[in-house]
């Protein structure tokens, strides 16, 4: 039995597997649609505009009746795209279009648990009540996605680059995706605000920040550029970035966030709100972007006349954060579930010295981290040196949750004597063998000799058996080996 004759009805989320299915289902000929073929697309229709009246109703307060709208056109979305695979001549490709639309239509539009495919569980990006103001922060799918009055979903084409970088994300680099977000979501209450205040959506900074560097804090660059959201140490200074107690604060992630909010929104002014040339004047430099868009900010990024004047590197830099936003608003819309992460910042005192190595091996797995936390610890802790011991009485900022398993596994019992013994364990210095320098020659001395009738510069030196016919003529600064009659020359002594 074909996967086709077996395919039903999934709660939305995964009906986006449901349209995959179809595209390798159904028949599409070039023939006039059949009867039922239009039926199916009457239905789509349907299901389309019973879908926007949900988000209307959704917006005016009315979630009851929202919600029964809403189950009811994608029970009757779902219905449609099941059929669609068993009729000849229905083109799948309708259904991915009404899929893209919805997803287009939907961001932070729902209230409550209403959403098109539950892009996220509702507790996973909420952060726990805490210190640092981290209870009043927005969900993730519920923050900012307008970019200047306009959804940053409108913005992103889905064109072929960014097709093809959202195959890669959900590929080859699904691992940095994965730790990408687990990373934000732990330096998020530092650097979502700083991009809230300057009114940019939280997705373009974490589409930005994964592309990057990953989340990683202390990330540098083959060119220099370095920090959470890579700064080059002329544009990061243009920006407040520098020098703190010796301290780069491009490595800071509130800092970085802060800078980078700026520099997005110095271009968007610059560029008239074109989201593709900021981010390709973010990676590739103003100075050239300007340069090949000259007055016509209206221009696409992908025109040729722009696309190829620029180097590939921006020219996949582009759409891959394009790809890593969109992935950010609508992971499960492409078969992708974020792990659930408390991000709520929390504190320690240290009770007895320690260093974020030694913590991280007293901490183990805690809380589920199978890589362990040595990479949050370093984040939330940039201005210190992972291997220098910390005294007692220092404060440390760690996840919320883990300050518990720091109690009961850092202060006493044998995981920290075994950190410290880790820690402290002393490598041999092998001594690299010193180079003998060679000795200068003792300086020889020096006889006298005056040229007889017959001599030649050769027949000289055959007499010393100690020197060489280039070391005569320059002890006595002879051209061309002349000779005179007479003449005295200063000859080695041979021993």
């Amino acid at each position: 039995m074909s996967l086709c004759s077996v395919f039903r009805p999934l709660r939305l989320a995964p009906a986006a597997l449901a349209f995959a299915l179809l595209g390798a289902c159904a028949s599409t000929g070039g023939s006039k649609p059949s009867a039922s073929v239009n039926a199916l697309y009457g239905q789509l229709d349907q299901a389309s505009k019973g879908y926007e009246t949900a988000l209307q109703q959704s917006r005016e307060g009315n979630l009851e009746a929202s919600q029964l709208t809403l189950t009811r056109s994608l029970d009757q979305l779902k219905e449609a795209a099941a059929r669609c695979g068993n009729t000849p001549g229905c083109d799948p490709q309708k259904f991915f279009s009404v899929f893209d639309h919805m997803l287009r239509l939907k961001d932070g539009d729902f209230g409550g648990d209403q959403d098109l495919d539950s892009d996220v569980d509702p507790s996973q990006a909420a952060l726990a009540a805490g210190k640092g103001g981290a209870a009043s922060l927005p969900q993730a799918q519920r923050s900012v996605t307008l970019l200047h009055g306009q959804k940053l979903s409108q913005l992103i084409a889905m064109n072929g680059p960014v097709k093809a970088a959202l195959e890669m994300w959900l590929t080859q680099w699904r691992p940095q995706l994965m730790d990408a977000y687990v990373n934000y979501q732990y330096m998020r209450f530092e650097m979502w605000p700083q991009y809230e205040k300057a009114d940019l959506p939280e997705a373009l900074l974490f589409g930005i920040m994964a592309k990057e560097s990953g989340g990683k804090v202390h990330a540098v660059s083959r060119s220099g550029a370095s920090g959470p959201l890579q700064f080059m140490y002329a544009t990061g200074t243009r920006f407040g970035l520098g020098v703190d107690n010796g301290f780069d604060t491009r490595f800071d992630p509130a800092a970085s966030a802060r800078a980078n909010a700026e520099y997005i929104n110095e271009q968007l002014r610059i560029f008239n709100n074109n989201l593709e040339l900021t981010i390709g004047a973010y990676n590739g430099g103003e100075g050239r972007m300007r340069r090949a868009v000259g007055d016509d900010t209206s221009v696409s990024f992908y025109d040729p006349r722009i696309y190829n004047q620029l180097s590939q590197e921006t020219r996949d830099y582009v759409p891959s954060v394009l790809a890593a936003a969109w992935l950010f608003l609508h992971p499960e819309s492409y078969n992708l579930r974020f792990p659930k992460v408390d991000g709520a910042p929390g504190r320690v005192i240290l009770k007895r010295p320690a260093s974020l190595t030694e913590l991280t091996v007293c901490l183990g797995s805690a809380g589920g981290m199978s890589d362990g936390w040595f990479r949050t610890l370093r984040n939330l802790n940039p201005r210190l040196d992972p291997q220098v011991t910390q005294p007692a009485g220092a404060q440390l900022q760690l996840p919320k949750p883990l300050e518990r398993a720091y109690a009961s596994r850092c202060v006493d019992g044998p995981w920290p004597i075994l950190a410290g013994d880790l820690h402290h364990a002393v490598v041999p210095v092998v001594q690299a063998p010193v180079a003998s320098v060679p000795s200068a020659p003792a300086a020889r001395g020096s006889s006298r000799y005056k040229v007889r009738r017959g001599d030649t510069l050769i027949s000289i030196v055959r007499k010393l058996h100690c020197s060489s016919v280039q070391e005569v003529a320059e002890m006595n600064g002879l051209k061309h080996h002349r000779l005179a009659l007479g003449q005295t020359l200063k000859l080695p002594a041979c021993r």
